[in-house]
C-alpha cells in the first residue's frame, strides 16, 4: 500500500494536469448546454407570450377546425370541378361558318352554313338558304364529325372548319 502511495506522489503532477484538462472540458460542455438552454427558454417565452394553457388549447382547436373546414371545402371543390368538366364536354364550343351565294342570280353571299360542335365533334349543321322570296333553314345532326345525311360542299367546308377549330390558328402562331 505504501508503494502505491509513493507511486501516486511521483505521478501527482501528471494526474493534476489530467484532472485540470477534464475540468476544462466539462466547463466547455456546461457552457454549451447553458447557451442551448437559454435559446430554448427564449423560444419558449416567445411561444407562450401572452398565452396560458387554456388559450393555447383554444388556439389549437380553432386551427384544427379550420383544417377540417378546408378539407371539406377541398372535397366539394373537387366534385364541382368534375361536374364542370362534364358540362364543358357537352358545350358546343367549336364552330365553323361558310357564307355563300345559294343562287347564281343573287349576290352578297346572304346564305350561310353554321357548324356547332363539342369536343367530341358532335353537334349540328345549320344551313340558311336565302332567296329573293324566302329564307329556308335546314339542320343536320353531326355525330363524331360525320353526318348520316349527304352534305353540300359548303356544309363539308363548315364542318371541316369546326372540326379543326383552334388548330389552324395555332399553325400560324409558330
Amino acid at each position: 500500500m505504501k508503494n502505491f502511495i509513493n507511486s501516486l506522489q511521483s505521478c501527482s503532477g501528471i494526474l493534476l494536469l489530467m484532472l485540470l484538462i477534464v475540468v476544462v472540458i466539462l466547463l466547455v460542455c456546461v457552457f454549451n448546454l447553458s447557451l442551448g438552454l437559454n435559446r430554448l427558454s427564449r423560444k419558449y417565452a416567445i411561444f407562450m407570450k401572452g398565452k396560458d394553457a387554456q388559450s393555447l388549447e383554444k388556439l389549437f382547436k380553432r386551427k384544427f377546425d379550420l383544417i377540417e373546414k378546408l378539407a371539406v371545402n377541398s372535397e366539394i371543390n373537387s366534385e364541382n370541378i368534375t361536374k364542370l368538366e362534364k358540362l364543358q364536354n357537352m358545350m358546343l364550343d367549336k364552330y365553323g361558318i361558310v357564307k355563300y351565294d345559294a343562287f347564281e342570280d343573287m349576290g352578297g353571299k346572304l346564305s350561310f352554313v353554321l357548324a356547332m360542335l363539342n369536343n367530341n365533334n358532335t353537334g349540328f349543321l345549320l344551313n340558311a338558304i336565302h332567296s329573293r322570296e324566302n329564307c329556308f333553314l335546314y339542320i343536320k345532326e353531326i355525330v363524331n364529325g360525320e353526318s348520316y345525311v349527304a352534305l353540300s360542299d359548303e356544309e363539308v367546308e363548315a364542318l371541316r372548319k369546326a372540326v379543326n377549330f383552334g388548330i389552324e390558328e395555332n399553325e400560324f402562331d409558330i
